[in-house]
């Protein structure tokens, strides 16, 4: 990957979207890592820095337009136009449907689905004029299967994200613009954890995966790599589920 390339990635704080930031530095990227979480930001942006990776961390709500647009004016003073998008930040739960309140069911649709569009169109501008772009969204398993009880929020969402990224695969592929999804099994994250999957849960996940075990952020920063890449210039509008088999 060229140095000169510059890659967002949202939900950088943590989990995914940290592994992802020091995998992108790794490969040559300068690496903007936003999350609503500044001192997770900082820390990601310490991690890269000190393995000799070049970034800057932005605190930032991705569900709010205004601050997205702002960031991204930080993004483009510090290191230059961006011509990698990646939008990983999501926040999970669980609740049964008569549960969700109005506030819940919006507060997940503008992290995960507001969120995703509002950085892919406030970068969308520096990839066109570089004829060059790779944007890859955060799915999930769930966005393909329903998830299962308690997440018609988050599996929601989560296909919104995933036919979302399919449209951009249309409008922008003749443009040198690759748009791709990756839809995540169940990975062993921070925002899992707080998401109480229990130990049994974890255990029966394990047992139906054919891989034997859940995943790691590493997992899905391998599959990132590939789909930033000059050789994944073929591939756009594809969903690339890495979950250990347990859903085909």
């Amino acid at each position: 990957m060229s140095a000169q390339r510059v890659a967002l990635v949202t939900g950088g704080g943590s989990g995914i979207g940290r592994s992802i930031s020091l995998r992108l530095a790794r490969d040559g990227a300068a690496v903007a890592v936003l999350d609503v979480n500044g001192r997770g930001a900082e820390e990601t942006l310490a991690a890269l820095s000190g393995a000799g990776g070049r970034g800057v961390a932005v605190e930032c709500d991705v569900g709010d337009s205004t601050a997205v647009g702002a960031a991204i004016e930080r993004v483009r003073a510090a290191l230059g136009p961006v011509q990698i998008a990646v939008n990983v930040a999501g926040i999970g739960a669980f609740a049964p449907l008569l549960e969700i309140s109005d506030a819940d069911w919006q507060r997940m649709l503008a992290v995960h689905l507001s969120g995703t569009f509002h950085c892919c169109r406030a970068a969308l501008p520096d990839m066109l004029a570089a004829g060059w772009g790779r944007i890859v969204n955060t799915g999930s398993v769930a966005g393909l299967n329903g998830g299962g009880p308690g997440l018609s929020h988050y599996a929601a969402a989560k296909g919104g994200i995933i036919a979302f990224t399919k449209a951009l695969a249309h409008e922008l592929g003749p443009a040198g613009i690759t748009a791709n999804c990756i839809a995540p099994g169940l990975i062993d994250t921070p925002m899992i954890a707080a998401a109480f999957v229990s130990p049994e849960l974890r255990a029966r996940a394990i047992e139906g995966a054919p891989v034997r075990r859940i995943g790691t952020p590493d997992d899905i920063a391998a599959a990132c790599a590939f789909l930033v890449s000059d050789e994944a210039s073929f591939v756009t509008g594809q969903v690339l589920s890495p979950n250990g088999g347990r859903y085909m």
